[in-house]
């Protein structure tokens, strides 16, 4: 027994450290895009405005939009990636007794009706392929109309559109606003830094050459 007990403590370490460095990798993706925005504003900031131009009003100009438009980036970047997953209210969960029964169904139809019997009175519209009401077996709960069990969250996810590495999190019923608002900002970002760049991109090139 003190053996086993033994082999157990250390599988659970095991699982432990492997399960924080999974998390851990997860982030590389978001680290890179926060290494991405740092540079690009030493780039646009002090290379660019402080260093290249001379012009103090078009300075002036110049940094005040750029920030306008960083903050809003950066705000609904971060809030893309930590606004919690919408997960399914706990009325959703099925009872132990009743996911015996499901279980351990003899016909489709027994579980069907299982299920559908549970689901009478909560908002569903959405039905499988045999017409049964959609059910997440490793949550133990009945589906609210798309959503889907995430296996990087380990949970079913409301409104699921599908998770993101670039912010290590699901893009779902929470956040899609803040996730297009982040889409959005970013192209005016990179548009703004492309377009009053160019004439002192074209310029140290021609200087170059």
């Amino acid at each position: 027994m003190p053996v086993a007990m033994g082999n157990y403590d250390n599988d659970g370490k095991r699982s432990t450290a492997l399960g924080s460095c999974m998390s851990a990798l997860k982030w590389i993706p978001v680290i890179f895009i926060a290494a991405v925005i740092a540079w690009s504003y030493y780039a646009y900031v002090v290379q660019l405005c402080l260093l290249s131009i001379e012009n103090t009003f078009e300075q002036i100009v110049f940094l005040i939009f750029y920030h306008i438009i960083c903050v809003l980036f950066f705000w609904s970047y971060w809030n893309t990636i930590f606004t919690p997953v919408g997960t399914v209210p706990s009325n959703w969960r099925i009872p132990e007794t009743d996911i015996e029964h499901i279980f351990h169904a003899d016909t489709q139809d027994q579980q069907k009706r299982i299920l559908e019997n549970f689901a009478k009175t909560l908002p569903v519209t959405n039905r499988t392929l045999n017409g049964s009401v959609r059910f997440c077996e490793k949550c133990k709960i009945i589906k609210p109309d798309r959503a889907h069990h995430c296996s990087v969250c380990g949970a079913c996810v409301l409104k699921m559109d599908h998770h993101c590495p670039w912010v290590n999190n699901c893009v779902n019923f929470t956040n899609y606003k803040y996730f297009v608002l982040f889409l959005g900002y970013a192209l005016l970002y990179c548009l703004y830094v492309a377009l009053t760049s160019l004439e002192y991109f074209i310029r140290f090139w021609r200087v170059s050459l």
